[in-house]
Order: structure tokens, then sequence, then C-alpha cells
């Protein structure tokens, strides 16, 4: 039974990890037959009102908020190595351009959450399968563009483009597919990039999942 470890950025999609995609993800493991744990970096985020759609002064942690979608049972990121797991996978949302890495305000020139960079560079040098999902292909791209993997955020040229000047390249792919980069056993799907609807991401989701499984 493989071992999948599941990054999370929060809980909701403008301040925090998406929900669905989130849900989906652990759902999918599970009906895999797969064993997996979650985990997420202890950091402060500004949090969104959902009805207005603005930041407020609340400011809340990481770990904390994703630990609702985990139902209390999560690890800080900075207890998780690499050799822990088998594969890994990280769900999207907006939140995660925000609170794993800077690239919703800097782009292709965005760093990453120093222990979410080296669990991507130790999985991707032991060989183990990595998804991504939805935004999160920022992540890869970021940390491994010196190695030019190929990866989907689906047709948003603006955002491919940025994952191109990380040294990605960029595969457009349907919200129901996924991009297979076999070289450097990264797995992406596009999801909420495009959604439009929760029936619609499952399908690219689930795809990625049983690929990952398939390859830890």
């Amino acid at each position: 039974m493989p071992k999948i470890g599941v990054l999370l950025s929060g809980c909701g999609n403008i301040d925090g990890g998406e929900i669905h995609e989130s849900t989906l993800t652990l759902l999918y493991l599970d009906q895999a037959g797969a064993d997996y744990f979650i985990f997420a970096p202890s950091v402060p985020f500004t949090v969104v009102d959902y009805l207005t759609k603005k930041p407020t002064a609340e400011k809340r942690d990481v770990l904390h908020e994703a630990a609702r979608i985990a139902r209390g049972n999560i690890k800080d990121i900075k207890d998780v190595q690499a050799s822990d797991m088998d594969g890994f996978i990280i769900p999207g949302g907006s939140g995660l351009a925000r609170n794993l890495c800077d690239f919703a305000t800097k782009g292709a020139k965005a760093s990453v959450n120093p222990d979410a960079a080296r669990l991507i560079r130790d999985i991707h040098a032991a060989g183990k399968p990595q998804g991504a999902i939805c935004i999160a292909p920022v992540l890869p791209a970021l940390i491994l563009g010196d190695k030019h993997p190929r990866l989907t955020i689906g047709n948003d040229p603006g955002t491919a483009q940025a994952l191109e000047d990380c040294g990605a390249v960029h595969v457009a792919c349907a919200v129901d597919e996924i991009c297979l980069d076999q070289e450097h056993n990264i797995v992406t799907t596009p999801a909420y990039m495009l959604g439009p609807g929760i029936k619609d991401v499952a399908k690219g989701i689930k795809k990625l999942v049983d690929e990952v499984v398939g390859r830890a």
C-alpha cells in the first residue's frame, strides 16, 4: 500500500487551499487503497471575507486552517521528510500562491516556503511521483525550472507564460485531462483553473491521483 503525502495551503479557495480539490484528492486516495497523511506549514496569512471577497484585518495560521480539512489529523511540514512517503500531491487554491509561495505578487520571481521547496527537491531527487493540481504546478515550476518540467495549469496564457518564465514547459490541457512528465515523474491537472464545477474538476483529479498512486 503506497503512502502518499498531501500538502495543503489552508482552507478556502481564496485565501487558502481549495476545499473541493483537497477533499477529492483525499477521497480518491482512499478509494485507490493508498495510505495518506496531510501536512502544512505553520505560517500566518491574511484572512479574506468570503462574502465581500475583500481582505480583513484578521490573521490566521495555515497549519491550523488546513487542520479543518484534515479533521485535526495533520503534521507540521517541518517534521515531514521525503522518506516518509512514496508519492506527493499538492491541491491548489488561490491561497497556495500566497501562503506556500509569493507567486501571486511576484510571478516567476517568486520564492517558495523553504520546507515545501525542500520536499519538492527531495521527492524529485528520490524519483518519487508528485502531483500538482490547479495553480499548484507553480511550485515545481519555481523549484525545478532548471530541469524544464512539463506542466499544465490549463490554458490561461498569462499564468502559462509565468510558468515558462520559470523554465517549465507548459502544456495546454482540458479540465478532465492530466499532463504527465515521464522524465521527472510529475503529474498535473488544471482543476479549478478551468472549472466550471466540482463534477468537472473531479475527473482530472481522479486521473492524477490514480497516476500518482500507480507510480508510487
